[in-house]
């Protein structure tokens, strides 16, 4: 090396080991925390490894045992202080030392095993070119094993927490950066850059100003830390994915260098295919549950971490769309990786029939809701395994599968949906991917999960139901409507029987008869209409108001006392249907009529106020109360008369209100009352549709 590039290498060194000098030495005296030993004997290794690699460098010497030993007592020293901060060493059964986790007593072993190689002399880098790529890609999975770590902290930390720990991720991260570079390089052109190894001391120095400032917020490092499932997952697939690479790459490289002319092809196929053989595997499902088992088994007191698991399963359950089934299918089963599975519920005849399917064979067997496996299910409420009872029925005391189960392939578990201590249906799932373990966790959240997914299907059974029971409401009430017009055409076509005896010679009464009961027939068809549902979406229409008010008052000129109109403005129009505000008019006519003596009167008048039409039916009848008007006259199927419905002012005012008008009533006992209907005025003054006749009159 170079006398120039090894006295800056010297200097670079002696720099980082003095800084973390600086860095250790409060700790002596600080407060004995557990992270502050552990921060402490890291700065230590890095003093002794900063110190070995500058004497080195002083004689001119890259490597040595020495400094190698002290590199591995480094890594290992910042590893121990990252898993400090990540918490959770111990696992309740565990078999290995002080019931530490086995990947920690793993890694422990490499440490010591590497160390082991470095004072024999087994573990120098000095000559790459002929001692081999064994020793690099060590290196190179320690750095990466350091920043998932790092990664670890970092991710399952509180945004407070992180706050508190980032600056030392963020050095801690450089240092192994650094080093999975430096190794990188080394393996890839097999031999060691002397300019990168040398800024290798002033790199680590630099991160010892982000460590100290993490350190001034290490109150907050203690605080309880768990590592996520799923950070978990990720990670572990990505360090598994780094060494199979390096595996890969170490072996395509003596491809390579054994092949003669053949090696670049031999190196080139054999790294692609090694790279689809790798994503293969990582898009598996059977090696993503594999994988999950194993975490959930070896790295956790629980096998499920139930904040996610709960989250996906409601996230499942509450995707838009119909399938809700199969949706409660794909939840359940994903609880245990299960592939697919079948799903039946009660229906009204008493059966249990399949009602949805995901991923697996449609089996049309039904099952009796009074069958002794229901009833088993219902009041056992057990989650059954299939394969244990094939082995041991006598755990399931009276239960008995019946017959069509057998015909489900690859049948495993049975799990009922309990709703209000009633069996509301069950699900059967199918083999998992990996095996799981049916401990009392797993089916205590195959229970709870059951219940959960029962609520949902109960709740859309519901809102079935429901709307359909609107609809059922849409249709009764259009007959109540039109049973209230028929008791008007029957009230005017009987009022015209009674005078047809007195005046059945009079022409001029027939004729007038004839077109009455040619009006009522047209009224009954548009009713009939209505109630068939076959008529076409209301069309509302330009009307003349005047028009419409003279119609429904000749309708109840046959009436006692007789109805007199008074119109003052004569140009009014109004956009609604005609039908249904001639109805709405003549009903409050018809109200009027029926509260006022024959003595009386009842007047309508038409004028405009403002930029809205109104329209007053004046009687001088018995009156109303306040009380009996805010709290009886608008109700529904509530009437003071005999034969009728209490359904025209209920109707008369929604009417009203729809068209973005207004209906007002003052009313004095023994007086009389006044209707007032106020209506917005159409903008375009389009003339009313004259087509339209007025009723007779049947005197």
């Amino acid at each position: 090396m170079d006398v120039s590039l090894t006295s800056i290498a010297a200097y670079s060194y002696a720099l980082v080991s003095a800084c973390f000098l600086v860095l250790g030495a409060p700790l002596a005296v600080r407060q004995r925390r557990r992270h502050d030993v552990a921060l402490g004997l890291a700065c230590l290794a890095s003093v002794l490894w900063g110190a070995a690699l500058a004497w080195e460098a002083a004689y001119g010497s890259m490597w040595s045992s020495l400094a190698d030993s002290t590199e591995l007592l480094r890594n290992a020293a910042w590893s121990v202080f990252l898993l400090v901060l990540r918490g959770h060493f111990t696992e309740p059964g565990s078999r290995m030392p002080m019931r530490l986790q086995p990947v920690l007593v793993l890694g422990a072993l490499v440490y010591i095993a590497c160390l082991a190689a470095a004072v024999g002399g087994y573990w120098s880098v000095a000559h790459v070119q002929y001692s081999g790529a064994a020793p690099i890609a060590v290196r190179v999975a320690m750095a990466v094993s350091g920043m998932l770590l790092v990664e670890h902290v970092y991710r399952n930390r509180t945004l407070h927490e992180r706050w508190a720990v980032k600056f030392a991720c963020l050095g801690i991260g450089a240092m192994f950066a650094y080093d999975f570079f430096l190794y990188s390089h080394t393996l890839l052109f097999r031999s060691i850059d002397a300019d990168i190894w040398a800024a290798r001391g002033l790199i680590n120095a630099l991160t010892v100003p982000l460590i100290a400032v993490s350190l001034g917020r290490s109150k907050l490092w203690s605080s309880p830390l768990s590592v996520s499932r799923r950070a978990m997952f990720h990670s572990a697939t990505l360090f598994g994915s780094a060494i199979y690479l390096l595996a890969m790459g170490s072996a395509g490289y003596y491809l390579r260098y054994f092949g003669g002319n053949w090696g670049t092809v031999m190196q080139v196929t054999f790294l692609f295919g090694a790279l689809m053989l790798l994503a293969g595997v990582l898009f598996s499902g059977s090696f993503r549950a594999r994988l999950k088992v194993f975490i959930s088994k070896h790295f956790y007191r629980y096998n499920y971490d139930y904040r996610e698991e709960w989250m996906r399963f409601t996230r499942t359950l509450s995707k838009p769309g119909p399938d809700l089934g199969e949706r409660a299918i794909e939840a359940v089963a994903a609880l245990v990786e299960s592939p697919g599975g079948a799903l039946w519920q009660r229906t009204e005849g008493g059966r249990f029939e399949p009602v949805a399917n995901w991923q697996g064979p449609h089996l049309a067997a039904s099952e009796p809701a009074d069958s002794a496996f229901c009833q088993f299910l219902e009041a056992s409420q057990w989650v059954v395994d299939l394969h244990e009872y094939a082995h041991s029925p006598d755990k399931y005391d009276a239960l008995v599968l019946p017959e069509w189960l057998a015909g489900y392939p690859r049948a495993w578990l049975v799990v009922p949906l309990i709703l209000h201590a009633r069996l509301f249906g069950f699900v059967l799932l199918q083999n998992p991917r990996s095996p799981v373990k049916l401990n009392w966790e797993v089916i205590d959240v195959l229970e709870i999960a059951g219940s959960q997914a029962a609520s949902q299907l109960a709740q859309q059974d519901a809102a079935n139901a429901l709307m359909v029971a609107r609809q059922f409401e849409s249709f009764n009430r259009m007959s109540t409507f039109v049973v209230h017009d028929l008791k008007n055409l029957v009230l005017q076509l009987s009022l015209m029987n009674a005078n047809a005896a007195k005046h059945k010679d009079n022409p001029e009464f027939q004729a007038d008869m004839l077109e009455t009961v040619d009006y009522s027939v047209q009224k009954m068809k548009i009713m009939l209409q209505k109630l068939s549902r076959s008529e076409s979406a209301e069309q509302p229409l330009a009307l003349a108001l005047d028009q419409v008010v003279e119609q429904a008052v000749s309708l109840k000129a046959a009436f006692e006392p007789r109805p007199r109109l008074e119109v003052g403005d004569a140009s009014l129009h109004v956009l609604a249907d005609r039908e249904r505000l001639e109805r709405v008019v003549g009903h409050l006519i018809q109200n009027a009529i029926e509260a006022t003596p024959r003595t009386g009167s009842v007047t309508i008048r038409l004028q405009r106020e403002g930029a809205r039409g109104v329209i007053e039916i004046l009687d001088t009848g018995e009156g109303m109360s306040e009380d009996f008007i805010r709290e009886r006259l608008f109700k529904p199927f509530d009437s003071t008369k005999s034969a009728g419905m209490g359904i025209g002012v209920f109707e008369s005012r929604e009417y009203i209100n729809e068209l973005g008008g207004s209906l007002e009533v003052s009313s004095t006992p023994g007086v009389g009352t006044t209707f007032r209907v106020l209506l917005p005025l159409h903008q375009q003054e389009v003339p009313a549709d004259g087509g339209a006749q007025h009723a007779p009159r049947a005197a």
